[in-house]
């Protein structure tokens, strides 16, 4: 169970939300939402004990589960059944069963009467654990959100930013926590992985307060929701469902325009008759009282909430360049014994749009980041043509420096912009005032995702390497990167599990992975998306 009294957060100089208080009990299942910016992940990392509030108190019954929406942790050395296995601490046990498992067949007596009491001793903490159907469930679990049986075998190092993620996902599911605290846990799932995750956090019997631009999780899951009100700096709560929350808060709007409407009619009249009392002297004072009494019909009502603000997004007109600005090679990739993909071959034309498609592991960001050139291939080129200018944006928001400021990363992306060129940039991305200065570091997932989308738009690429890109974004942001990709004329190679993504860039080819094949688009490859 989590408690939160009075509490305040902050985002550096800047109220986020005031005296918030709400219990979040076994069986809750709470919605967090509000628009990117508004202070959800900030909250979430509070109630899991990695943030302290600027006031007020937050208090924890039992164990709490946490998934960031950048789990960047674990031993990059360790493999992935184990980093799962640590939620239950079983796998320093399962370690030493396997070195046990090496003594007992050793030659020397000695080493093997040490091997078989260190096997009875973690035998009996592995039972005292849950015995080896602990770790067929580990397995079972991270099955059902797609990562497949040779992944478990490898160190986290080799993984992709979006396996990393399931991993850990698998990891906090796993560790039987009371409350789960999860942060956009849909984010690089494919369609069968979601619908399993919607199942599993619907019976789960704890408490749950989850971060999501999955309508269908939230309306498989929530039984209560709170929102996040940014121009208010208040918490709204709502004990129902996502569908019945979704009426109350369009009938309370209704309710709120009508009260004002009203209020206003009425305050006009007093006010119009004030007017034309106060000529009169002997009439002054009743004159005053109509106006005080305009006033405080007009506080004793709510304001309309004023619409969120949206980003508004527009990527660069194109630099000029020749007829094929990218080409690549004989491209391949491994780690280790894994191969990810071998012998692919692309030539991105001038203004080209395309998409590519394969199953979670394929090697997507991959061969993304190996065109962006922050990867090496094993074999093959990547050829840049004349006058190639390139835009990556990154899933995990690699080309971002986190150590940087806000501002500073933008100037880092157009040195030649002026400070005011860049402060209105950022303004139009939501990033004002004080906001600048905010390190990088401690942006959330949509306000990472906002900088560099922000990056690019400053650039003058003619090539763009979009990597998820409306992953961590609200509906209306999303709208606006959708129409951005739309209307923008330079080359695109997109990576997405986004339908809505694929349909706005309108794709002239698809390459498959990890075979590499590549093929002109039609519908027919339109069920692949959300599989991919």
């Amino acid at each position: 169970m989590i408690t939160a009294h009075q509490i305040e957060v902050r985002a550096g100089a800047r109220l986020l939300m005031q005296d918030v208080s709400f219990r979040v009990a076994a069986g809750d299942k709470v919605g967090l939402v509000g628009r990117n910016g508004a202070g959800k992940t900030t909250l979430t990392r509070i109630l899991a004990g990695e943030g302290l509030p600027a006031g007020g108190q937050v208090t924890a019954t039992g164990s709490v589960g946490y998934l960031p929406q950048d789990p960047r942790t674990g031993d990059p050395e360790v493999a992935a059944l184990d980093r799962i296995l640590s939620a239950r601490g079983l796998d320093d046990v399962v370690r030493r069963l396997r070195e046990a498992e090496r003594e007992m067949a050793s030659d020397d007596e000695t080493v093997r009467e040490r091997g078989m009491r260190r096997y009875a001793n973690a035998d009996n903490e592995l039972h005292a654990g849950g015995g080896y159907a602990a770790e067929a469930e580990a397995k079972q679990i991270a099955s059902s959100l797609g990562i497949e049986d040779r992944i478990l075998t490898q160190p986290l190092r080799t993984l992709s930013g979006g396996q990393r993620r399931r991993v850990e996902l698998a990891r906090i599911l796993f560790s039987g926590a009371e409350t789960l605290l999860l942060d956009e846990p849909t984010n690089h799932l494919d369609a069968d992985s979601i619908v399993w995750l919607r199942e599993f956090l619907r019976t789960h019997r704890g408490g749950l307060i989850v971060i999501s631009h999955d309508v269908g999780l939230l309306e498989a899951c929530v039984t209560k929701v709170l929102h996040l009100d940014a121009n208010r700096a208040e918490v709204d709560v709502y004990n129902m469902g996502w569908k019945a929350y979704l009426e109350q808060r369009e009938t309370d709007e209704k309710r709120r325009k009508r009260e004002r409407l009203n209020a206003e009619n009425k305050a006009k009249t007093l006010t119009d008759q004030a007017n034309k009392m106060r000529a009169k002297a002997t009439k002054a004072q009743a004159a005053q009282s109509m106006l005080k009494r305009a006033e405080k019909l007009l506080a004793g009502v709510e304001s309309e909430r004023q619409s969120d603000k949206v980003a508004r997004i527009a990527f660069p007109k194109p630099a000029p360049c020749g007829k094929t600005p990218l080409t690549a090679a004989e491209l391949s990739k491994s780690y280790g014994s894994l191969e990810v993909f071998t012998d692919v071959d692309l030539a991105i034309d001038r203004g080209s749009r395309v998409v590519v498609l394969g199953l979670n592991g394929a090697g997507k960001t991959t061969l993304l980041r190996i065109l962006g050139g922050l990867d090496r291939p094993d074999t093959g080129e990547v050829q840049p043509g004349h006058g190639l200018k390139l835009g990556y944006y990154a899933q995990e928001h690699e080309t971002l420096d986190t150590g940087r400021t806000v501002l500073e990363n933008m100037r880092s992306a157009a040195p030649d912009l002026t400070d005011t060129e860049a402060r209105s940039v950022l303004g139009s991305f939501l990033f004002s005032g004080d906001d600048a200065h905010k390190p990088a570091k401690v942006l959330s997932g949509g306000e990472k995702t906002r900088l560099a989308l922000a990056t690019l738009v400053v650039s003058t690429a003619n090539v763009l390497l979009l990597d998820e890109p409306t992953n961590n974004l609200d509906p209306a942001s999303r709208e606006e990167v959708l129409a951005a990709i739309r209307s923008y004329e330079g080359a695109i190679v997109l990576v997405t599990h986004d339908e809505g993504a694929v349909h706005a860039l309108e794709p002239d080819r698809v390459l498959i992975l990890p075979d590499g094949v590549e093929d002109l688009w039609t519908e027919d490859y339109a069920d692949l998306i959300s599989l991919a």
